[in-house]
């Protein structure tokens, strides 16, 4: 059976990046009937609030492995060794090598460390924290998203697995985790040929064929991948726009999953969904007292649904637009010509057809084109040059509003 997981970070919620990954492998695994795990910091609630609000279901959630094993067994077959250097010596390490042109890589020198000499840094207070020692060879592996791929480990730093206060590394937890909940297929983001190539010598060395294991690696997306997906559904985005501009549309593929989306199309694809959308559906998250007459008439024309509490406030508040220079003619004559009530859809088309053409002020309309009473007034009433259909609105202003908004006649 195919099985994946998702590894959340301890960030007070999830970010673009982690969605974008959780996504690719929760649709991963129901292509394939498989099983996806879930692996929580404690305390991560928001992080499964976040997972939820997108559609993303998960089968289990992840029991940590037993990591103490797991660095007992690296230890006795020497492939983990103590350190004693602080931070600050080994960027001074680096920063010495780099200016000789040697590589930034760790060097190994506690793997020459005597058994006294240890003894003398731990009565002297020191803590070790203990690094894996690499295989001398190349790693190679085929990644399902960008093909062939290579690792010389002889170029990669020893990582750190366990820190100097004996917690293991995020490098270890997930492989132990990966061997507990057997795990086929590693769907991240691209961390980096290093990284694959220690997950993989890491496997071997904990007893398990890493052939068994597939990797797939989602480029990084830059800026986009820092934003929280609660601040974006805070601004108005829908749950299906995220889900579809990220790439989990009713076609999935690994493939596809992997295109960068372009941040310009996310408003333009949230306005879509929008427009399909119920009332019922987006009730609870519009102004109080909204109505569906209300939603009906600006769904299609909003991008973010937090830009209903604008026209809500234009059918029902309180605003005052600005009245045009020389709009005293057409305002005088929309006065005259207001229908009376009951208004309904037809009611703006009617008061259009009352008013004389020639009523425009003389500088035409707002983007200095032909004379049109229909661009000035929608200014006059509403504030905005383009919007939701007059026709649709015009009945929930109501005339009161109107009279008060052509306030200049």
């Amino acid at each position: 059976m195919t099985r994946v997981r998702f590894i959340a970070k301890p960030s007070g919620g999830l970010l673009v990046t982690g969605a974008r990954v959780a996504l690719a492998n929760a649709l991963f695994a129901r292509s394939r009937q498989g099983h996806f795990t879930l692996r929580l910091p404690p305390g991560e609630d928001r992080v499964t609030a976040d997972l939820r609000w997108l559609g993303i279901a998960w089968d289990t959630i992840g029991v940590p492995g037993d990591y103490a094993a797991a660095i007992e067994h690296l230890k006795t077959i020497g492939r983990l060794y103590p350190c004693f250097e602080s931070e600050t010596e080994l960027r001074a390490k680096r920063e010495y090598r780099v200016r000789r042109g040697q590589s930034a890589v760790y060097d190994r020198a506690m793997l020459k460390l005597t058994p006294e000499q240890r003894a003398a840094a731990e009565a002297g207070g020191k803590r070790a924290h203990w690094r894996f020692r690499l295989s001398n060879r190349v790693v190679t592996w085929t990644d399902a998203i960008a093909g062939r791929h290579e690792a010389k480990l002889p170029a990669v730093s020893d990582p750190i697995l366990v820190t100097a206060d004996d917690a293991p590394a995020a490098a270890l937890t997930a492989v132990v985790d990966d061997i507990t909940d057997r795990i086929t297929h590693v769907i991240r983001v691209d961390e980096g040929d290093g990284m694959t190539g220690i997950h993989i010598d890491l496997l071997s060395s904990l007893g398990q064929n890493p052939d068994a294991v597939s990797f797939a690696s989602l480029p990084v997306l830059g800026v986009t991948d820092r934003l929280a997906i609660r601040n974006l559904r805070q601004d108005g985005i829908d749950a299906e726009a995220l889900v579809t501009w990220l790439g989990g549309g009713q076609r999935f593929t690994l493939r596809r999953m992997a295109r960068k989306p372009d941040p310009v199309a996310l408003p333009a694809l949230n306005r879509e969904v929008l427009a399909r959308r119920e009332f019922g559906s987006v009730a609870d998250r519009l102004p109080r007292g909204a109505t569906e007459p209300f939603w009906l008439a600006i769904r299609g024309h909003i991008d973010l649904l937090t830009e209903a509490r604008h026209w809500w406030d234009v059918v029902n508040g309180s605003i005052f637009p600005p009245i045009p220079d020389g709009a005293a003619q057409l305002i005088a004559a929309a006065r005259a010509t207001l229908p009376p009530e009951p208004w309904d859809n037809s009611t703006w088309a009617a008061w259009l057809a009352a008013i004389p053409p020639d009523a425009s002020p003389d500088n035409a309309s707002p983007d200095n084109a032909s004379p049109d009473n229909a661009a000035w007034l929608r200014l006059i009433l509403t504030g905005e040059e383009q919007g939701p259909e007059l026709a649709a609105l015009l009945p929930l202003i109501g005339p009161t509003r109107v009279l008060e908004r052509l306030r200049g006649g």
